[in-house]
């Protein structure tokens, strides 16, 4: 599989900042096998994602498709291989082709390695890491006009479920200071670990490397798009990114602090 489906851009920073699921790629060899439109597809993506971990840390940005591979689920649940998997789509048109298995596992443990490196690049220089795992979750699945309960889904969900307790003081900070930006007018509603609690990817950091640092995975409702139509709303976006750019120096400073106290 085309390593250059992902891209890694690395800067002197202990921040990281990840598009998982941004992409919308799929390979030329997998693509007449996949049973979903494209607009299905990209319902279930994360588009834009990109565009906001475009931000002064080092960046990991997917280009391909979770339909074919899903980077933040565990190797054995990487593949939808049933419509159970993939919020009752039907992913393949005769089931998913053997065949291709090696090569899309080789890709996903091939991103893992490269994963690995950075965080121990960060860890090398600064002793410690934090990642900001950033996605975006559908609230309108029954239908264009048809809105989950605000209630059951805040505006931006900070999963952390998988972290070592000792940086939750970190996570605190970055909650509170979310709740407040004005973001579309605003002040979010900011909750923790109420629609997503972190994926496979946070679990697979937090298991290697939970001691050195942590995965702060935040999903915003895609109040910020129309998620049937795909249309953007780009001021809506462009606060996003500004809200998470201001928390840099934040988290930067919390950082320290917890270092300079011993973690």
């Amino acid at each position: 599989m085309n390593s250059t489906t992902y891209e890694i851009a690395e800067i002197d920073s202990p921040i990281i900042a990840v598009a998982l699921h941004d992409g919308h790629f799929i390979a030329p060899e997998v693509l007449p096998h996949i049973h979903l439109q494209e607009h299905e597809r990209f319902r279930e993506e994360d588009p834009y994602t990109a565009y906001i971990i475009d931000l002064p840390v080092s960046r990991v940005t997917v280009h391909t498709s979770r339909f074919q591979v899903d980077l933040n689920r565990p190797p054995d649940k990487a593949i939808y291989m049933v419509p159970e998997d993939a919020w009752g789509l039907k992913v393949w048109k005769d089931g998913f082709p053997e065949i291709l298995g090696s090569a899309l596992m080789e890709y996903y443990q091939e991103f893992y390695v490269r994963i690995s490196e950075l965080i121990e690049t960060a860890i090398r220089k600064f002793g410690y890491f934090l990642i900001l795992d950033i996605h975006s979750y559908n609230y309108r699945r029954e239908g264009p006009g048809i809105a989950s309960p605000d209630i059951y889904n805040p505006e931006i969900n900070i999963g952390s479920a998988n972290n070592h307790p000792k940086w939750q003081p970190i996570i605190h900070h970055f909650m509170q200071y979310l709740s407040a930006c004005t973001i579309n007018g605003r002040h979010p509603d900011v909750r923790e670990n109420i629609v997503f609690k972190g994926g496979g990817f946070s679990q697979w950091v937090n298991h290697n490397f939970g001691e050195e640092g942590c995965v702060i995975s935040v999903e915003f409702k895609k109040t910020f798009m129309d998620e049937w139509t795909g249309r953007v709303f780009i001021n809506h976006l462009q606060d996003i990114r500004g809200a998470l750019s201001g928390s840099i120096p934040i988290l930067k400073h919390q950082l320290n602090a917890l270092r300079n106290n011993r973690l």
